[in-house]
């Protein structure tokens, strides 16, 4: 049997179906015990690096805005702070919350800019 090389391999993907380019996948692994895409997924190309930033962020309020009672509700509603916390914050700024996902991070900003507060993440 003659041997394939890349260019024969790619020429002769292209021209199957996606059935049967899962069923090639598929018989690899059974092959070779390897899983061919989570190692075209781990592979990352040489000299690339990835910056993705901090894994964990603080929501911190700058400013309240010109009415307090919704951003102090809304303070209420995501920390489950009592009244007189949600206040201070409201009041003085500060650290709505602290280490958490960049995403659940982004939903508390919108959140707390949609009742007219100024927020930062870091």
């Amino acid at each position: 049997m003659a041997k394939l090389n890349k260019d024969d391999f790619i020429a002769s993907l292209k021209e199957m179906t996606i059935l049967e380019i899962k069923e090639l996948v598929d018989a690899m692994k059974e092959e070779f015990g390897v899983d061919p895409s989570a190692v075209a997924v781990a592979a990352a190309p040489a000299g690339a690096t990835v910056e993705e930033g901090p894994s964990q962020v603080t929501v911190t309020l700058t400013s309240a805005g010109a009415t307090k009672i919704p951003v102090i509700k809304v303070i209420r509603d995501i920390t489950g702070l009592g009244l007189k916390e949600a206040k201070d914050i409201a009041d003085n700024g500060g650290a709505v919350k602290e280490n958490i996902s960049k995403e659940e991070a982004e939903e508390i900003k919108a959140k707390l800019e949609e009742a007219g507060a100024s927020v930062e993440i870091a």
